[in-house]
Order: structure tokens, then sequence, then C-alpha cells
């Protein structure tokens, strides 16, 4: 059996035994509560935590943007994908409204916009290569 195998083995063992934990060995005194953060006053640790997290998510469609960019064609490039998560951005955004996470919000904007821009960049280069093909 590959080391892979035994890891998600072990993996699979622990999460099918977690319900049969006991939910009160930590004493609730020692679980940490959202307080106000010390860097940030006006933020819990909650919404940090919720900023740092979505960074990755968010950013995630810009290297398609720059290599489209950078090569200036559409060659590669599916723009329903970035359409399809623009549309369920705008889902998450009305969400962070309705439950008021600012963190929510906020990279959900800025995910619509990179990918509205991906969207623009697709069809522009889009249009430019059919310009191409009809002057050939």
């Amino acid at each position: 059996m590959s080391r892979f195998n035994r890891v998600i083995l072990t993996i699979l063992f622990f999460t099918a035994l977690a319900p049969y934990v006991r939910g009160d060995l930590i004493p609730p005194d020692l679980l940490p509560q959202d307080t106000m953060s010390l860097l940030a006053p006006k933020f819990h640790r909650s919404e940090i935590v919720g900023f740092l997290a979505g960074l990755g998510t968010t950013f995630a469609a810009v290297p398609d943007l720059l290599a489209m960019l950078k090569r200036r064609s559409t060659a590669g490039m599916n723009p329903r994908m970035a359409a399809i998560m623009g549309v369920f951005q705008v889902l998450w955004i009305y969400y962070g409204l309705l439950i008021h996470s600012r963190p929510v919000i906020a990279w959900n904007l800025i995910a619509v916009l990179i990918n509205s821009f991906l969207v623009g960049a697709y069809r522009y280069f889009l249009g430019k290569e059919k310009a191409r093909a009809a002057h050939a």
C-alpha cells in the first residue's frame, strides 16, 4: 500500500471516529473566544481569518488573466468558467450582506472584478483573433 493511501485511510479512520469523541473533553473556558483583535480593534479575529482565507480564493483567476494578457490570445481559456464563477460570487456578496460579513463581501467584490476583466479580455482577444482570421 502506498504512503498516500495510508495517509488517506488514516484521515478517513479518524474522521469516522469524530462523532464518537466526547465534546466536553475541553473545558469551555479553554476554548478560544472570538474577541476583538489586538492588531485591528474594530475587527473580530474571525473576520481577520476570513480576510486571509479569502485572499487565496479571490486571486485564483489572476494567473489565467495574466497569461492571456501576456499571450494576447484566448488559447486555452474558457470564459464560461469565469462567467459562472462571477455569477456565484455575486450570490456570495448577497450572502455576505445577509450575514453582515465584511470578509465575504470584500473578497467577492474583488473576485467579481477580476472575473469581469477575464471575460472582457477574452472577448477583446477573441474579436482580434476573428478579425485576423477574416483578413487571412
